[in-house]
């Protein structure tokens, strides 16, 4: 069954050219010229992907990607002619799955939505269908996460740079492999991804995210999941 793609923009030229470029390849598209009324398209129909224009008059692409965040995981790539490591941070803190920047290629759009929408892992899972750390319990299967009794609502790509992390304890994982690993091939460069989600995670699943206890930061390296020590 075709992936739905909400493409959101003010400009009705760049709607209607991602609109043709996506339907060619079968993708199902809708569209929306706000963040008013992206938010309101995607209240009335479930969308599996979300490309959001950065800059819109009204609700800005940062604010819209935050309201989305709020009760949904679906996949969202920010577009924006801004490239600073600033406006990256900014797009991927508010809770998207990538960035990519104007002018882009087709090839390379293309590539960034085959990513975002990849639901099943890269690499095969290997290992125990649930799994305690203290007050953690993730299960696998569900793809679901509790922290002290409550569900943590983990988006699709933290869900899966997690659980690559937790399937590889004790290990410094460098940046190119959790990359490649969680988003795809293509990917490799793109450090301040992981920065921010490792981030993320630890504000969801850490008693003190300022001084983490399971997702450690290998200077230089990347990163490692610490296995509680048992007494």
């Amino acid at each position: 069954m075709s992936a739905r793609i909400l493409v959101v923009d003010d400009e009705p030229q760049i709607r209607r050219v991602m609109k043709h470029t996506l339907a060619a390849q079968s993708y199902l598209v809708t569209e929306a010229r706000s963040g008013e009324q992206a938010l309101e398209k995607l209240r009335v129909q479930k969308q599996d992907l979300v490309l959001l224009d950065v800059n819109m008059p009204g609700m800005g692409g940062l604010e819209t990607c935050r309201a989305i965040r709020s009760d949904s995981d679906v996949a969202v790539i920010m577009l924006t002619v801004r490239n600073t490591d600033k406006d990256k941070v900014e797009a991927l803190d508010a809770g998207a799955d990538d960035y990519v920047t104007k002018p882009f290629s087709t090839p390379e759009l293309l590539a960034r939505i085959r990513a975002a929408l990849r639901r099943t892992p890269l690499t095969p899972f290997i290992g125990p269908q649930r799994m305690t750390l203290d007050a953690v319990e993730i299960d696998f299967q569900t793809r679901r996460v509790d922290v002290a009794g409550r569900q943590a609502r983990l988006t699709p790509k933290e869900f899966e740079l997690l659980r690559y992390m937790v399937t590889h304890p004790n290990q410094a994982l460098a940046h190119r492999e959790l990359l490649q690993s969680v988003w795809g091939q293509e990917y490799g460069d793109e450090v301040e991804y992981l920065r921010v989600f490792v981030n993320q995670l630890r504000k969801k699943i850490e008693p003190d995210p300022s001084s983490p206890r399971y997702l450690l930061t290998e200077p230089w390296v990347g990163y490692r999941f610490q296995l509680p020590k048992r007494p």
